[in-house]
Formats: structure tokens, sequence, C-alpha cells
């Protein structure tokens, strides 16, 4: 239940129409302090429209407010607070969340219509490097998220398989490259031969100009260039499908900019019928002067396409497929000029949809402070980072628990749950300093942390006596447990915030808080002492369990449970 909602309601029937409903609903607090209630309303906007100090309106209105959920509601200075009924709602609560199950928390306002999400989106050719981490997770997380609101949603991995930097690595393989070096190793290899590309090109600037005529041989369909991209490309994608199979991230498309080839002439005959092409230095641009914004370059002067034409083309092509109610880009904030331009020329189109898309933008991960460099090789490789991730969690639950059956298995989910909760435990436009050691700490707001109080829980219900608990439920709670009550009430709530904010760290932010009040319950009470209130504390250790998994999968996190 929303008790909020009934505050609300309560206070709203006594305002004879002074506030609508909905009103009164986004003006209810939380008390900073436990000791000042569960819920407040501010009278400071009634005492301007009533005339009356709101220290006065309190204290009038607080008489007249009754009901079976709230067993006090007080005058406090310019508020009216409220005591939820602990046992009431405490057994209302444990009641919803053990009927609802994993559903708990869910909401309809997506209504099943479509949300495309375009993110991960690697560039072929270059190994899956840490930096590529955060719009993996955070597209990940974000489409948990939107289907707990109830969207479908449609995953796209945008794959940068075109572009000038595939003319840089065909010329680098032709130059120093060995075919049967890059068969033996090929990512690695290829990374490589682009590094020493950029190297040698600061010396030799033809170098670029080279590069540019091959990718231009690329886009005209040389046999040659095109037999080495598809190669290229095949060996990435192989590369690309390891790292998701690990991090349990699936996509629906992998329609990459090279998709978009054939059809970007179409895009560019819409903009021309639509008299919004200009020429400017040779090349076509969208004037985007009336938005404040620079122009928006559509070919370039030899006739090349840009990155832009192809999100237009992406965009046209997305909508006409879907007919996506709301689209995400889970793309870096260098870009944000990038998309600004783009949904911009959509709009000037006079497609009133652009307005449903939404760029997303996010922090650098930094090594040593600095961000890493794939052209200048500084970069770390995500793989080797997961593989020893888990090789590392391994040997702390053998320390730890040596008899653990399946500690693979058990080694795997953490390991890969402390890399994504490290990730999206951050607000994502903060930048975020690459450390595997903090990554792994059973203490503290880490993944193994909210993991391995999951499994404790977990653990605490198969030790319980007997198992018809459940049926014996009086809604009695302790003290310690009260706060928890309140929390797992907030649930809901974090989601829907976690998603019109776009914020996956609403969720990591909650499943830490609510770890440590299980731990601090744990620790003060005596959970399987047999007595008539067993019942409802393993009701209460059953609610957290459910949500804990809950919010877990949300964020792409596997919940093991047994540590």
């Amino acid at each position: 239940m929303h008790f909020n909602k009934e505050y609300a309601k309560l206070i709203s029937e006594q305002l004879n129409e002074t506030l609508p409903l909905e009103e009164v609903e986004n003006l209810i607090e939380t008390p900073k302090h436990e000791k000042q209630g569960d819920l407040a309303f501010p009278c400071f906007i009634l005492a301007k429209k009533w005339r009356k100090s709101p220290q006065h309106i309190a204290k009038e209105l607080m008489g007249k407010l009754q009901s079976p959920l709230f067993e006090q509601i007080i005058a406090e200075g310019p508020y009216i607070n409220a005591f939820l009924h602990k046992e009431t709602v405490n057994q209302q609560v444990l009641k919803q969340i053990m009927e609802q199950g994993r559903d708990y928390g869910s909401w309809e306002f997506g209504n099943g219509k479509n949300t495309v999400i375009d993110f991960s989106s690697p560039n072929i050719a270059k190994p899956f490097s840490m930096g590529h981490l955060r719009s993996t997770v955070i597209g990940n997380a974000l489409a948990n998220i939107a289907e707990k609101c109830g969207f479908k949603t449609i995953r796209i991995n945008h794959l940068g398989d075109w572009g000038t930097q595939f003319g840089k690595l065909i010329v680098a393989y032709k130059r120093w490259g060995s075919e049967e070096q890059v068969k033996r190793n090929p990512i690695k290899e290829l990374l490589s031969l682009y590094v020493q590309f950029h190297t040698e090109a600061e010396k030799d600037q033809q170098l670029e100009e080279e590069a540019r005529r091959w990718f231009k041989k690329l886009e005209d369909g040389d046999e040659e260039a095109q037999q080495l991209w598809l190669w290229f490309r095949k060996e990435s994608l192989h590369e690309f499908t390891k790292i998701y199979d690990l991090l349990h991230v699936h996509f629906d498309s992998y329609h990459g900019e090279a998709f978009y080839n054939d059809k970007m002439e179409e895009t560019v005959k819409k903009l021309i019928d639509l008299e919004l092409l200009e020429r400017s230095d040779g090349a076509q641009i969208v004037d985007l002067k009336e938005f404040d914004l620079p122009p928006c370059l559509i070919q370039k002067s030899d006739g090349a396409t840009l990155y832009a034409t192809r999100d237009l083309t992406a965009a046209l092509y997305r909508y006409e497929q879907y007919h996506f109610e709301k689209a995400f880009y889970v793309v870096g904030q260098e870009q944000s000029l990038h998309f600004q331009q783009v949904f911009r020329v959509l709009e000037k189109m006079g497609y009133t949809w652009a307005k449903s898309m939404t760029h997303i933008p996010f922090g650098f991960i930094l090594k040593n402070g600095k961000k890493m460099s794939t052209r200048k090789g500084k970069v770390v490789l995500l793989e080797a980072v997961i593989e020893e991730a888990i090789k590392l969690a391994k040997q702390n639950i053998e320390e730890k628990n040596p008899h653990l059956p399946m500690k693979d298995a058990v080694a795997h989910m953490v390991g890969v749950g402390a890399i994504i909760f490290h990730d999206l435990k951050h607000e994502k436009q903060n930048h975020i300093e690459f450390s595997l050691e903090e990554m792994l700490k059973f203490e503290g707001n880490t993944g193994p942390y909210v993991q391995y109080t999951y499994a404790r829980a977990c653990s605490i219900l198969r030790k319980a006596e007997h198992t018809e608990w459940q049926e014996s439920i009086t809604g009695h709670i302790e003290p310690e447990g009260w706060a928890i009550v309140k929390q797992l009430m907030l649930f809901p709530t974090v989601i829907q915030t976690s998603f019109y904010r776009y914020e996956p760290s609403e969720i990591a932010k909650y499943l830490f808080q609510l770890a440590q009040n299980f731990n601090k319950y744990y620790a003060h009470v005596k959970i399987l002492h047999n007595g008539p209130n067993q019942a409802d504390r393993l009701a209460l250790v059953k609610a957290i369990t459910i949500v804990l998994e809950e919010g877990l999968h949300l964020l792409g996190i596997e919940a093991p449970k047994q540590m």
C-alpha cells in the first residue's frame, strides 16, 4: 500500500477542496527524525490561502484526522505528523510482498508500449574494454527497470562497425600486419595495429590521408576492403558475445552503423525534399541556429557520410519498425551535442516523436585519474577484469566457506556482481576510478556485501524449524524491524524514481541501505528464537529476501542463496 496516498486522502477530506488531492500528496514528507513520526504534512501553503498561521492550522486539523492506519497524529509547529499503526502496517506490507513475490514494486504506467534502448555499442576490431562497461550495465539496468514499469523493451546494440577507423585499420594491417598473427589472437593483434597506426601517424601525416582513401574504397564496395572489414567484424562479434554472456546481457538487435549504409540516401533525399539541406564549404549541413546549436553536418565535401547521417537514419528506421513510446541512447557525455543536433534535425523534419527521444549521458571510468584511451593503448580489458574478479571472489569464498557447494557458480555471481554494482552505485554522470580491490570488498557499499546479506537471510529461512510459520503472522514488529518495514514500503517508489531519473544508482543505494538495516536487525534480534512472534520475524526476513533479490535482478546482478 502507498500509505502517503492514504494520509493525503485523509487530509484532503478536511480541506473542503482548498487543494486538489494530487497536490496534497506531493506535499507529504518523511520527517528527518523517527521520533517526529513516519509522515508529515506542512501547512505553509494553507496559511496563505486561509490567512492563518501554519501552526494554528496544524492544531486545528490535527483533531479531525483519524484512521486505523495511524496510531497517533500530532501537530508539531507548522507540521501535522502522523505515526503509522505499526502492527497494522507491518502486516499489510509483509502480506503484500509475500503475495506478489518478485512482482512487488512493479508498475503498469508503461502500458506495454515499446521503449527502444540503444546501449553498449562497442567499436568493431577493438577489444571490449572497461570503458565500454558503463554503457552496457547502465543500459541493461534501465531496460530491466523499464520492463518493471510495464514497458516492452527493445535492446539495441548499435555496433560501431563503420567509419574512418576501418580505413586506418586496413592501412595498418596491410603495412605491418600478419594474417597468421591476427588469426592466432585477433583482437589483441588488431588493437596493437590500431595503436601502431596512431603512433606512426604522428610522424607521417600521409598515413591519415591513405586511411581516408581506404575507407572511401570500403564505402564504394572495393572487394579487398570489404573482405578485410567482414573478417574484422566477425572476430570482434565473437569476442563481444563472450563478454555479454559473462555479464548476462542480451540484445534484440545488433544492427550497427553499416546496416544503414543503403538507407542513408533516402534520409538525405528527405532532407533535400524538405529544403533543409544547405551547402557550407562544399559540405551538406542542416542549420540549427534557431536552437542555438552549431550546424549538423550530414555529408562531407567528398560525399562521405557521418555519424549524424546514420543516427538520423537509424531513428527513422527504429520508429518505423517499433513505433516506440520512448527511445533512450545510453552514450557517453562527450556525445551530448551530437544527440541534441540529431533530435533537433528530426524535429525540423516534422517528426513529433523526436521529443520522446532522450540521450542518457554518463561519466568516464578512470585509471589513475585519467580517461582510458584505445588509440594510445591505455586500456584495461573487461574480459581480463571479469576473470580476475571471479578468481579473487573464489579465493574469498574458499577462505570464508571452504565447504560451500557450487563454488565456481557462486564465485561467478559474486565477481561479476561486484563489477556491476561498483559501477551502478555511482550516479551515472560521475566519473569512476577503476579499483578491483574496492569492488570485491565484503564490507561497505559493495555488491558482495549486498549479496552476502541476501545469502545470510536465505540461510535463516532454511534453518527455520517449522514450515507453516506464514500462517501465524500477527503483525508484531520489534523497534529494530520497524525501520526495515518502512524501507520495504519505499521499494515501488524507488523503482519509479529510478525510471524517471534514468538513474539505476537509486536502486543500488536503496539495496545497500536495506542490507545495512537488516544486518543491524540481525545483530540485535534473535530471529530464530522460539516464541509467539517467530513467524513475524521470519516473515520480515522473507520479505527482505524478495526485495533484495528483485533489486539485484534489476541491476543485472544474480543473488546467490549461499556464500
